[in-house]
């Protein structure tokens, strides 16, 4: 019983799967269907009816029948056939034959997508025709304007092209022969090459438009006004060198009249109709008249220049020279008593020996200016800056050297007031160790002393000598002062030591009696103090009575300030 339960259930869900499967590939039908159905009802038919507008003949009737035929293959053959497709695979669906309904479906459908792809490539060539058609028409009826306008223009300013006027009437005629050759293209139906044709002949025109337009220009730049230029700039050449400009050397008259040379083969290319030769050298030639503008008025501000500065620069060397010619003097002079260091020498020569150079500078440059015509006055231009420059400069120089021997006197008169304040300020060194109580002065102050008084003695020995050596001087004066401060310094320093001692001893005695040790330690430093170890004697003495009172130093040397 079981059996016959899954039995009939199996037979059922193969019934049902069955149904479904063919409900599927009724629904691909009906939707297969309806697509083809979709395309028997476009109107291509009226689509292709947009060429009559055009000239049904030539390249045109060829494609309109061939898109005809293409269009009656589809509809009286392609879509049967589809018809067939559809009616086998309801057919295979119906005995259960799903793969075989399925695939007849797929060629169905690729079928289906071929011809869609057939009517869009129709439409496409269609429409492409139409828009060439309509491009080439717009195009024609804006270029008929234009070759109008060109041909009226160069009818009206045939003296603006010269000879070069034949060679536009006949690129003028050949565009409008090929304009002729356009209407019979289109009478024909041949639009696509019509439509290259128009393309070629909108690219000529515009070129021969560009070309026709800068041509006078051109034209009127060879012919008139270059070479007015060129001959305007001879003329003012010509004009400048009788009047004494020296522009030799500038060589510009060989220039224009190469300017002019090519100027004329320029004219002869633009009676062809040439512009390229022109195009490159007009640039060049316009460029270079400025240029030779800019040097010419160079050439004539240097000569002012020159007139002008000349005369005042001779005055200002002549000034500076009568200058040099006292310091020169004052030099020979100062040599008999000062001795001059080999660097300050150095200066001198060099200023005498570049007062001179400019001199015979200056000299060669009036020559120039008065007797050599070949010199331009540029270059004599350079040569007065540069030495307007050079002499500020050696005036500069010179002060510095006059400053120098000021310095020698002054430096003289420095070191004997040095010398003598240092003498004075050894006497009162010496004035008080003599003033001072102390029981006497070590040694190595007397010997400095000495060495003071030697070091002083070969400073007066510097300066008593002829001619002066100022360096010498500076250096016995730097020896002997550092000796003397070093007196000065050991003085006030023994002094201070041993009027503290004596402070230190007399404080202590007030603890002698009580402290034996204490009394010792003071009776040493007594005995240093007497044999002038003031040092240590201040040392020995603070040492006993810190020990007995700690402070007590700190406490004597400020009331020895305050005494102070």
């Amino acid at each position: 019983m079981a059996y016959i339960i899954g039995s009939i259930l199996v037979i059922i869900a193969l019934i049902i799967t069955g149904l479904i499967m063919r409900k599927r590939v009724y629904d691909v039908v009906d939707r297969l269907e309806a697509w083809k159905m979709d395309i028997m009802n476009r109107n291509i038919a009226s689509e292709l009816s947009r060429i009559k507008d055009l000239n049904l003949s030539g390249e045109t009737q060829e494609k309109f029948e061939s898109w005809k035929t293409r269009w009656e293959n589809i509809v009286t053959k392609e879509l049967p056939d589809i018809e067939e497709y559809l009616f086998d695979a309801e057919e295979a669906a119906d005995r259960y034959r799903f793969p075989s309904a399925k695939k007849t479906l797929h060629h169905a459908e690729q079928t289906l997508q071929s011809i869609e792809q057939k009517i869009e490539e129709i439409l496409e060539e269609l429409d492409q025709l139409m828009a060439s058609e309509e491009s080439s028409r717009e195009k024609i009826e804006r270029i008929q304007p234009g070759l109008k306008a060109l041909r009226k223009t160069l009818s009206q300013n045939r003296h603006q092209y010269g000879k070069a006027e034949s060679r536009f009437d006949a690129e003028l005629d050949e565009l409008e022969g090929e304009l002729q050759r356009y209407h019979e293209l289109v009478a024909s139906g041949d639009y696509s090459e019509a439509r290259e044709l128009v393309e070629e002949l909108k690219l000529k025109l515009d070129n021969l438009t560009a070309e026709m337009e800068e041509f006078p220009s051109i034209y009127r730049k060879c012919k008139y006004d270059l070479p007015d230029e060129l001959d305007e700039l001879f003329k003012g050449m010509r004009e400048m060198k009788e009047d004494g400009y020296r522009i030799e050397h500038l060589g510009f008259e060989k220039e224009v009249h190469h300017y002019q040379r090519q100027l004329d083969g320029c004219m002869n290319a633009l009676e062809k109709g040439d512009t390229s030769q022109a195009n490159a050298i007009i640039p060049e030639i316009e460029e270079r008249i400025a240029e030779m503008y800019q040097l010419l008025e160079k050439e004539a501000l240097a000569k002012n220049y020159v007139e002008t500065k000349i005369t005042p620069y001779q005055d200002a060397l002549n000034a500076m020279v009568n200058k040099f010619d006292v310091t020169k003097e004052e030099v020979e002079t100062l040599k008999q008593s000062y001795y001059f260091e080999d660097s300050d020498m150095e200066k001198y020569l060099s200023l005498d020996k570049s007062i001179n150079q400019l001199h015979k500078q200056l000299d060669e440059t009036r020559n120039a200016v008065e007797h050599n015509n070949t010199a331009a006055y540029s270059d004599l231009r350079k040569e007065i800056e540069n030495g307007l420059k050079d002499l500020e400069t050696l005036e500069e120089k010179h002060e510095e050297f006059k400053e120098r021997i000021r310095n020698l006197r002054k430096d003289e008169i420095d070191a004997k007031e040095n010398l003598k304040d240092m003498k004075n300020q050894l006497y009162q060194v010496t004035r008080r160790l003599n003033k001072s109580n102390i029981p006497g002065v070590p040694s190595f102050i007397w010997n400095k002393m000495d060495e003071a008084v030697n070091k002083n003695n070969r400073v007066l020995d510097a300066l008593e000598k002829q001619p002066l050596d100022m360096g010498e001087v500076q250096d016995a004066l730097s020896e002997a002062r550092t000796t003397i401060d070093y007196v000065s310094e050991q003085t006030e320093t023994i002094l201070d030591q041993a009027y503290l001692t004596e402070q230190v001893i007399q404080y202590a005695n007030r603890y002698r009696s009580q402290y034996p040790e204490l009394a010792v330690k003071l009776a040493e430093a007594e005995r240093l103090f007497r044999s002038y170890e003031y040092e240590l004697a201040l040392e020995n003495a603070a040492k006993a009575v810190e020990e007995v009172e700690p402070g007590a130093l700190k406490h004597i040397e400020e009331f020895q300030k305050a005494a102070n």
